[in-house]
């Protein structure tokens, strides 16, 4: 008869195997994933280009320097506004006041000098309940900026400034 020690035994190391396995397969998912979104974003980088090649310079009737006057004046920030490509100059007022929050967050943290954030830490400072509807909506607005340039993911769910976006007068 099988001692109950043993039999322990065997049981944990069947699960320390499973755990293992599962490790393995979570660290490829989270490799391809890394890929997968690194060319998201090259392809929404290439239609966002290709819509400033495309765009008009001039308004009718409005003159070249105007229309570049218009295009660089912060405009207020709406609720569902779109997140703008993020460039040189550009006033954080031209994004939504969840977005701006988000970008107020990491940019004390860079301050600080305190490194990347999670979508759920973001969720604790913000007071949030951390749980998966509150967490994932962080998650898609931060991988919004990324896809904008406005934040990087360099690991995996953890979000910092992206290099030279700074404090909220402006993105430089």
């Amino acid at each position: 008869m099988p001692s109950v020690v043993g039999l322990l035994e065997q049981r944990e190391v069947a699960a320390r195997r499973r755990v293992d396995g599962l490790r393995e397969e979570a660290d490829r998912v989270q490799a391809e994933l890394a890929v997968a979104e690194r060319e998201w974003r090259e392809w929404a980088i290439a239609r966002s280009r290709v819509g400033e090649v495309l765009a008009p310079v001039d308004e009718p009737g409005q003159s070249h320097a105007q229309a570049e006057e218009t295009s660089s004046a912060p405009t207020a920030a709406k609720s569902k506004s779109q997140v703008p490509m993020w460039r040189e100059g550009l006033a954080w007022s031209v994004l939504s006041v969840d977005y701006q929050r988000i970008l107020t967050v990491l940019a004390d943290r860079d301050r600080l000098h305190q490194g990347p954030l999670a979508c759920q830490e973001l969720a604790v400072l913000f007071g949030l309940d951390a749980v998966p509807s509150k967490v994932e909506a962080l998650r898609s607005k931060a991988k919004r900026l990324v896809a904008r340039g406005w934040l990087a993911e360099r690991q995996p769910g953890r979000f910092m400034l992206a290099a030279g976006v700074a404090g909220p007068g402006g993105g430089s």
